[in-house]
């Protein structure tokens, strides 16, 4: 998970602590935290040229400008792998089910992205 926008503190410490809190069900979404002032601003071109071809994860979910101004706090979750710069965004109460799917290969990144609403923000599968 890594944070491109350094505007308000709290708002970032609340939507992580929602990320990595144990669902109701059981989940724990199991991501690494990236916070360097040096990505602050970074866009996804710039993202996705920083990451290059050496990634570990074929997703990577990023905290911009838009998770912290928008009142949903949508997180962008962009492709690396399949569909190279695909996204769509999501709540933070769903990066757990997207992480774990995404990591034991259950669904395709695919899946979460066509699911995703019509202003392509991804709220569960209903």
């Amino acid at each position: 998970m890594l944070r491109t926008d350094f505007s308000d503190e709290a708002c970032w410490r609340s939507i992580c602590a929602e990320v990595l809190a144990e669902t109701t069900d059981g989940f724990r979404a199991y991501v690494d935290v990236v916070e360097d002032r040096a990505f602050d601003g970074f866009g996804t071109d710039d993202v996705l040229a920083t990451v290059g071809d050496d990634y570990r994860w074929g997703y990577l979910v990023v905290g911009d400008r838009l998770t912290m101004t928008q009142a949903e706090h949508p997180f962008l979750v962009l492709d690396l792998l399949d569909e190279r710069g695909r996204s769509f965004r999501a709540l933070p109460r769903e990066i757990q089910a997207i992480e774990n799917n995404l990591s034991i290969a259950n669904m395709d990144f695919s899946e979460f992205a066509d699911s995703a609403g019509s202003d392509g923000v991804f709220r569960g599968f209903e």
